[in-house]
């Protein structure tokens, strides 16, 4: 990796970073791309070569039920579509 690669990544992730909280948010947000993203990328790639047809999203919004449960920092953990896709009683043990 060149050094140009690394001042390109680190722009992006951290950006002008002031504060430890804006370091944070953008280390999270480097390994969810890292650990998430990029492979969720390549498998949307394979299955659009293939012809089949692919969407993709990212889902930020909040959960109210988390309130008090995970840092205000944390828009929306992996997972946390279901209750808005299915309903929230696959969740709550009401079936």
């Amino acid at each position: 990796i060149t050094s140009e690669v690394v001042d390109r990544v680190y722009k992006e992730y951290m950006g002008d970073a002031e504060s430890p909280a804006q370091v944070r948010d953008g280390l999270l947000d480097a390994m969810g791309d890292v650990y998430f993203v990029i492979s969720a990328v390549e498998v949307a790639r394979y299955h659009r070569d293939a012809g089949n047809p692919v969407y993709f999203y990212e889902f930020q919004h909040r959960p109210s039920s988390v309130e008090g449960v995970v840092p205000d920092f944390v828009k929306a953990d992996h997972g946390a579509e279901i209750a808005f896709v299915f309903g929230k009683p696959f969740l709550a043990g009401d079936v």
